[in-house]
This record gives C-alpha cells, structure tokens and sequence, in this order.
C-alpha cells in the first residue's frame, strides 16, 4: 500500500501526511522541481525531470492495485485507474473507472471554451475552498481503510 501524490501544485499535502501517518502508510511525493517534504520515514520526495509529463509517467508507471494517486490532472488519473489504482483529486472527488470517460471528455471540452475557441473564453475551475479540503481528508481515510480491507 502506498500513496504517490502529483505534487507540483498540490494543495493537500499536509493533509496527506498527517492521514498517511495515522495509517503508517508511505507517501511519495513527486513532482518537477525540489519541494520541501517532512523529515519522516514514511514521506519519500523524487524528482523527476522538468520533461513534458515526467511527474506523470513516473506516477503511472508505478501506480498498481495497492495504491492510491492523488492528482487534478485527468489523463494522469485514467491512467492509474487502468493500472489498477485507486484516484483521489485534492477536492476529494475520486475518480473511477466509470466516471473517468466523461471527465476526459469534460476535459477536452473545457479546453477548447477556456482557449475562446467557441465565443468566449471562460476562466478556470473554482477556487479551492475548506470544503474541498474536508472531503479530501475524508475521501482519503476511506480510501486507505478500503485498501487495507482488502476492497
């Protein structure tokens, strides 16, 4: 069991700690540029390259059956899904291999009105509020006791 975070612009990472740490469960932290990480025998920082998705590829070539990811990046979580993995994003929706396929396409659709392509251009996804934060510790302490269920 194991927690692999997407961490460049992560908001929850003091939360992930603190739950991992409760269910002595390791965190690995990873992301393109050096972030600070606690001095703790379960939290383990890498640093990829500052490469086109190299945070992303390293999170999903070790992404399995015993691991939870936790990203805001959409492509990233349907490719730990297709590993085996379970999905959290910061706000504490998770993703699922049923949901995922419209969050893509969600996704792309987002893009293409965010660029102006059709009328104009909308901003970005809400801000990130308590409430976000809350589901996420929640989201996060169900996953890791289904984990160590067996479920």
């Amino acid at each position: 069991m194991n927690i692999l975070v997407d961490a460049d612009a992560c908001p929850v990472k003091d939360e992930i700690y603190k739950v991992a740490w409760r269910h002595a469960v390791p965190v690995t932290i990873v992301s393109n540029s050096i972030i600070r990480v606690p001095a703790h025998p379960l939290v383990e920082r890498v640093v990829v390259s500052d490469g086109f998705d190299a945070a992303d590829d390293w999170i999903a070539e070790r992404a399995g059956a015993g691991s939870i990811c936790i990203t805001a990046d959409i492509l990233l979580a349907d490719r730990c899904l297709k590993a085996g993995a379970q999905v959290i994003a910061p706000n504490g929706k998770p993703f699922t291999t049923s949901s995922i396929g419209a969050a893509v396409a969600t996704r792309a659709i987002m893009a293409d009105l965010r660029a102006g392509a059709v009328g104009d251009a909308i901003g970005g996804p809400p801000p990130f509020s308590k409430a976000d934060r809350s589901r996420f510790l929640s989201a996060l302490d169900e996953a890791l006791v289904r984990l160590k269920r067996g479920r």
